[in-house]
């Protein structure tokens, strides 16, 4: 087929079109939904349906593009008071974590290298090995976020938070690692500790301070201008968060580091339009979720692959079931917040995604002698991560205790306050133990300060009055003052457990 720009978008929107229908299948079947979006672009390319495409510099730009805004929505929905009680063994996985997986597994393969003579791999030296590493050192951000939150699985708060951040937060330093063994590997004079170490704080430390001095401009920023049309707020947004990004790089700085500094920042204040904000970035970030995955499967050549999927297994396996344990339980030892079970579970959760595969491409553009294996081993073990923790995690939380209290389901009504609204609503749903009293709503003992705004039937949405006939299965909106009055309702309607009856209540922010 001739690559035309009408062909180009052809091919492209069939391949969005496929992903998503794709993912309906994977939440179905449990098969994460990231590993069928790579999969799909295996199938487009080379070896599939075709489609030649090998240019590593176009997949790095787009990889970049995606982590931004993944990372930047991440940040947006961590909220401080989850994180507050983590923060100090987020920081440690997410830094010392890092290198820690690094030097472990490094060693591993250059000695493994170095006494086994593969015929594919050959040997390699120990700054390679290191490099190699250090790709695969940090968790994937994209694959976390999507299984924990995209498939509604409840872990407890403390250890999903953990996850999360450490998920958000390590890509930085593994990018280091990877950016600087380049440079040491092909630097004629070598780097000294010093310089290592100096370029570790410059980046850390200005990617930190950017990402809340430009977070906060970020905010008064949106707040403060007046927009003709409310669409655009989501637009500004994105627009900050690029620049958040380009802004830090040109300072020598972490950009990965700022934009999820600034989403934090961004997400614990008060911003106007907020909720179409997050449903622009939500939708932004699958976008670019989808094209990143089905570019770097379009990029890698599955032929390519069978060549080294023994070395890619021991090294996958050690990283899963060594390397990752080990670094967990070593920066946790010091941690009292967190048990033997909650550990192992961390452990299992180290999921490798779309990071590591884009990180891969850096050997590529400096065109390192080694960085066609280094990919290809990269690809090979996050698809073996996908398969082997991604679909297990919904069972290892049951094995290991790690469920917490079931989400919240989705809204019946889609209302939500507006931010400058003070008050708290709740959705409950009527059962024979609630019309005890009688079966119209002005028999229903709720406070003076709780009203039934809305009922849902079925299909169909009623509009309360006094004399309305309730039946059982009947969803109600309710509006109070505040959450204690909510809360007073759940209790005089005879909900004791107060979140049960239809996925809780939620309060405003004011």
């Amino acid at each position: 087929m001739l690559l035309t720009p009408e062909n180009i978008l052809l091919l492209g929107s069939a391949m969005l079109f496929v992903s998503i229908i794709a993912s309906k299948a994977g939440n179905r079947t449990g098969i994460p939904v990231l590993l069928l979006f790579l999969i799909i672009g295996m199938m487009a390319g080379i070896d599939g349906l075709g489609i030649n495409f090998s240019n590593p510099a176009s997949t790095q730009f787009i990889g970049n593009i995606a982590l931004v805004i993944i990372l930047f929505g991440g940040g947006m929905e961590t909220q401080f008071s989850d994180i507050r009680k983590i923060i100090g063994p987020g920081v440690t996985l997410a830094t010392l974590g890092v290198i820690m997986t690094a030097g472990i597994t490094g060693l591993f393969i250059w000695l493994l290298f170095r006494n086994t003579d593969f015929a594919t791999c050959g040997t390699i030296g120990i700054l390679d090995a290191l490099l190699l590493a250090s790709i695969m050192a940090s968790t994937d951000s994209a694959s976390v976020f999507g299984i924990l939150r995209g498939r509604g699985i409840n872990i407890r708060p403390k250890v999903k938070s953990l996850l999360e951040f450490e998920s958000g937060s390590n890509d930085p330093m593994a990018y280091l690692l990877t950016i600087l063994l380049i440079q040491i590997i092909q630097s004629a004079s070598h780097l000294t500790v010093m310089d290592i170490l100096l370029q570790l704080f410059l980046q850390l430390s200005v990617g930190f301070i950017l990402g809340l001095l430009l977070g906060k401009i970020t905010v008064w920023i949106v707040n403060f201008i007046d927009l003709s049309n409310s669409s655009l707020y989501a637009v500004l947004m994105l627009s900050c968060a690029f620049l958040i990004f380009t802004l830090t790089s040109a300072c020598m700085g972490n950009g990965f580091l700022a934009v999820y500094i600034a989403g934090m920042v961004i997400g614990n204040h008060k911003v106007i339009h907020r909720k179409s904000i997050s449903n622009f970035m939500d939708g932004m970030a699958w976008l670019f979720q989808i094209i990143m995955f089905l570019t770097l499967g379009l990029l890698v050549n599955p032929h390519e692959i069978i060549d080294i999927v023994w070395e890619g297994l021991i090294i996958g396996l050690f990283l899963i079931f060594i390397s990752r344990p080990v670094m967990v339980f070593l920066c946790l030892s010091f941690s009292k917040r967190f048990n033997l079970k909650s550990k192992l579970f961390v452990s299992w959760v180290g999921l490798r995604g779309a990071v590591p595969i884009i990180f891969a491409t850096y050997p590529l553009t400096a065109k390192m002698p080694e960085a066609a294996l280094f990919f290809n081993i990269v690809f090979f073990i996050t698809l073996l991560s996908l398969l082997v923790q991604g679909i297990s995690i919904p069972w290892m939380a049951r094995f290991l205790d790690q469920e917490g209290v079931r989400e919240e389901r989705k809204s019946e009504f889609g209302v939500e306050f507006p931010d400058d609204i003070k008050g708290a609503m709740a959705e409950v749903e009527i059962t024979e133990d609630t019309l005890r009293n009688g079966s119209r709503i002005m028999a229903l003992p709720l406070p003076d300060n709780t009203l039934v705004v809305m009922i849902k039937r079925k299909d169909r949405f009623l509009i309360p009055k006094g004399h309305t006939i309730l039946k059982p299965g009947d969803k109600l909106l309710l509006i109070a003052d505040n959450e204690s009055a909510l809360k007073r309702s759940y209790r005089q309607l005879g909900l004791l457990n107060e979140r049960s009856a239809m996925g809780g209540y939620t309060e405003s922010k004011s």
